[in-house]
Formats: structure tokens, C-alpha cells, sequence
């Protein structure tokens, strides 16, 4: 068996640290404007980090070309690690003292745009670190992208081979071919955050603010630079105009790229967003009735906003909140479990399933129920008006059983760390399907994961990897199998 080359693995994930470094630069710059002492921990952690990446580029300079398809399972995991890890710095190192298991949380969960959070005041947290909690959600959404439509259907991970590009035909021509493409996502993605924050600019807010929240809109990340979330800002506009960013993150940045060229036709006929918009409509409708027939208090105006605001926010994956929605009943509890665990569409910021697999599951149960009913009959389940292939039915199958069954995993683990059920659940939940706050009075919308116990931050920082990664890249990696092949 010949020996695993990680160099191609290793010059990437260099070259990403080096761009890590580079932005944490920005927070310590910002720090040392408004003479707070923790620029000095952001401009140490810069060093180190970009000392590291250039080490790591510059041993492996040249290898990129050979990458097989074995380095481009190990590359996914391997790039979120390293980030992770060196993205931690600054919380372990600043004035706020937190522990290393701390830092990593708050890394890993800006990183893969869950928004989770452990820091407690934030109203009052330094800014250079507001700043880069929202950075690191805002990277993280560019890299989740470009990983959805350059790596994945490569690796045929939980159906994505449906979005197959043909740039990328063989894993030697991903690193080249997916540099091209992220400068174009990059382009859209800078222009998606500028009008965002110029809006909500417009709209009220201050200018850091404006920026902080634009970053982890458009990423669909939720860290907030306030204790109260978005329910801070009490304007209408403000809510309507993330409600709006929310939204446009979960779409798929191809099609945004093919709108842009002059090609809006596919954007419109793609039945993804339809059903993506669809549901979305569907939800939010349900918990304006729902808040009626409750005697919630409000305007109509304002139960129409809650409910749209709160039910975009959670199945998107974003996280942000107006309103304390577990306080909000039984139903609403039990509609906004089930849709942390939908998602947004492929190819996009959000989380979760993702609409496209949904879509996928039910053509495939109603060919099979067409089959009992009529067994000679041929049916044939369809996608975006094409036939879905049996490998693609097969994988996404594969991924839904084992996305529940890292739930269940995950929950059985953290009720044995010590939290109760429906804390454990919620907080599985949102860690596997990358959404943030989870339900209950422990880590709802109006609490933190401050609270819970160290061995369940690491239980939950796993689950979002996992979750953020597509299950199978990180899974893989304990095979046997795999490294024998």
C-alpha cells in the first residue's frame, strides 16, 4: 500500500491560513483605533498563523496538481480543522479570559455559520472581537460555497453529484478550477454584504453594527453583536431588510452568477427555490394563524414579522432572533425543531438537509408508492424535470438515515453529559443542522451554551463539523476501507 501523500492537503490548507492571518489583521486594527488592548492578541495570533501557512505553502509549493480523490476526502476536514483551530486564538488569548474549549466552540461555530454562541454580554464585549466572530462567519460561508459546488459532487457526497460541474470532471482539476470560481462567488458574495449593510445603514443602524450583522446575514450565520439578537433593533425595516438577506444567502450562488450573466430563466424555473420559498410561505402562514388563535400579543403587523423573521432565521440555519419563540407554545416549539432540520438550498450559505434532498426523498417514496399500487407499472422519480439516477436516490437515502442517526447519537451523548432531554435534543439539533440556538430555558433564543458542560461544547462542536461538512467527509475518515484503498 503505497504511503498517503498529504502534500496537496497541506499547501491548501497553508495558503487558507495565510488568508486567516490576513484577516486578523482587520479586528486588530480596529481595536488599536479605539485603543483597546486586545489588538495585541490579534496581531500575535495574525503572526502565528500566517507563519504557520506560509511554512505549510511553502513546503508543498507545486503539489497541487495531483491531487486524488483519496486527498480530496482527507482536504475538506483537514482545511475546517486548521481554520478552527488557528481561529480560536484570539478568544483564548483575549480580555475576556475564556478556556481553550471555550475558544474552540466560538471558532468552530463561526466558522461553520452555526452561531451558537458561549460569550456572555456581548453589548459590552470588546469590538475587535464582535468583528471576528462575524469574520469568521462570513469566511466560513464563502468556503461552504465553493465547497458545495466544486468538492462535493466530486466526492458523490449525499446526492450532490446532481450538481455536478463540468469544470470539474476528475478531483485534478478541482483546486484550479474551484479558484476560479470562488474569485466569481467572492465578487457576489462582497456585493450581497455591501448592499446589505448599506441598507441596514440606511435603516438605523450604526455603521459597525450595519457591517457586523450584513457579514453574518448574508452568510446565514446569526452571531449577533448584541445579548438580544436582532431583537435589539426595534425597527421594522431592519427586520424585513435581514428577513431579505437571509433569504438571498440561501439561494443557490450559481444561479445568482447565471442572473448576473443574463440568464435569469434558470433561476426562475429551478424547482428548488420554488419549493424552498414554498415551505417557507407555508411555515410562516401557520405561525401567523398560530399566534392569532394563541392571543400572542401584537399588532397583526408584528405577528406577520415575528413569525416570517423567526421562521426564515431558523430554516435557513442563520439563528437570529426578534422574539423568545420557545415561549411561544407547543406548536411553535414542535414547527421549529422540525424546521432546523430542512435547510436552505444546495450550493448556498444555509444548512441543514437541504431543500434539493427533501425533494429527492419524497419523488423517491411516491415512484416506490406508485410501485405497490401498480406493480408493472415503470415510474421513474424526477428532479428539475430530469430523472433522478439510482446512485443519486441511493446517496441521499444513505445520507438522510445517517444524518438521523448522528442526531439521535448526538443527543444520546449529550443527555449523558448532563443535559436534560429537551436541552440535548435542541442542542443536537442545532449543532448537527448548523441553525444556533436550540429550545428550552437552558440554550434557547434568549440564552447561550455558556452553561453546559465543557465535554458537551466538544460533543456539540463535533456535531457541527459533521453537520457543516456533509457527514460522509468526516465519517469517512474512520474507515478502514478508505485507507486501505
Amino acid at each position: 500500500m503505497a504511503l498517503f501523500d498529504a502534500r496537496p492537503i497541506l499547501l491548501v490548507v497553508g495558503i487558507l491560513l495565510v488568508t486567516l492571518g490576513i484577516a486578523m489583521v482587520l479586528p486588530a486594527l480596529y481595536d488599536a483605533a479605539v485603543s483597546n488592548p486586545d489588538w495585541r492578541v490579534f496581531l500575535a495570533s495574525a503572526v502565528v498563523t500566517t507563519f504557520f501557512g506560509v511554512t505549510f505553502a511553502l513546503m508543498n509549493w507545486g503539489s497541487a496538481g495531483d491531487m486524488t480523490l483519496k486527498q480530496a476526502f482527507v482536504l475538506v476536514p483537514a482545511v475546517w480543522m486548521s481554520l478552527v483551530i488557528f481561529g480560536a486564538l484570539p478568544f483564548a488569548f483575549s480580555e475576556l479570559n475564556l478556556s481553550y474549549t471555550d475558544a474552540f466552540f466560538e471558532s468552530m461555530s463561526g466558522l461553520t455559520t452555526t452561531g451558537s454562541t458561549i460569550i456572555v454580554g456581548l453589548d459590552t464585549v470588546p469590538p475587535g472581537l464582535l468583528l471576528w466572530r462575524s469574520l469568521l462567519q462570513w469566511l466560513g460561508g464563502i468556503g461552504i460555497i465553493v465547497m458545495a459546488v466544486s468538492i462535493l459532487p466530486i466526492l458523490q457526497v449525499g446526492g450532490m453529484q446532481l450538481f455536478k460541474v463540468e469544470a470539474f470532471d476528475t478531483p485534478e482539476k478541482v483546486l484550479p478550477s474551484a479558484a476560479g470560481l470562488a474569485g466569481t462567488i467572492t465578487t457576489v458574495y462582497v456585493i450581497f454584504t455591501v448592499v446589505t449593510a448599506f441598507a441596514l445603514w440606511a435603516a438605523g443602524m450604526n455603521f459597525f453594527d450595519g457591517i457586523n450583522h450584513a457579514m453574518t446575514t448574508i452568510a446565514t450565520g446569526g452571531y449577533s453583536t448584541r445579548d438580544a439578537s436582532v431583537g435589539h433593533f426595534d425597527s421594522a425595516l431592519i427586520h424585513y431588510i435581514i428577513i431579505a438577506g437571509m433569504i438571498a444567502g440561501s439561494l443557490p450562488f450559481v444561479l445568482y452568477i447565471q442572473a448576473f450573466r443574463g440568464k435569469a430563466m434558470p433561476f426562475l424555473q429551478d424547482t428548488q427555490v420554488r419549493v424552498f420559498l414554498s415551505l417557507l410561505a407555508i411555515a410562516t402562514l401557520a405561525m401567523i394563524i398560530y399566534q392569532i388563535t394563541r392571543g400572542i400579543e401584537g399588532t397583526l403587523e408584528a405577528q406577520v414579522r415575528y413569525a416570517a423573521f423567526n421562521v426564515v432565521s431558523v430554516m435557513t440555519g442563520t439563528g437570529y432572533a426578534t422574539q423568545d419563540y420557545g415561549a411561544w407554545g407547543p406548536f411553535a416549539i414542535a414547527l421549529f425543531f422540525t424546521l432546523m432540520f430542512i435547510g436552505g438550498c444546495s450550493g448556498s450559505t444555509s444548512c441543514g438537509l437541504k431543500i434539493f434532498r427533501v425533494q429527492v426523498i419524497a419523488a423517491t417514496c411516491m415512484s416506490h408508492l406508485r410501485r405497490m399500487i401498480y406493480p408493472h407499472g415503470i415510474f421513474i422519480p424526477h428532479y428539475n424535470r430530469r430523472a433522478i439516477p439510482e446512485s443519486v436516490s441511493a446517496s441521499v437515502m444513505s445520507f438522510f438515515f445517517l444524518y438521523i442517526a448522528c442526531f439521535g447519537a448526538l443527543a444520546l451523548l449529550l443527555t449523558f453529559s448532563g443535559l436534560e432531554p429537551l436541552t440535548a435534543l435542541s442542542s443536537a439539533a442545532t449543532s448537527i443542522a448548523n441553525v444556533g440556538p436550540g429550545l428550552g430555558p437552558e440554550v434557547g433564543p434568549s440564552a447561550n451554551f455558556s452553561g453546559i458542560p465543557d465535554t458537551a461544547k466538544w460533543l456539540m462542536a463535533l456535531g457541527m463539523l459533521i453537520g457543516r461538512l456533509e457527514l460522509f467527509t468526516v465519517l469517512i475518515l474512520f474507515s478502514r476501507i478508505f485507507w486501505r484503498s
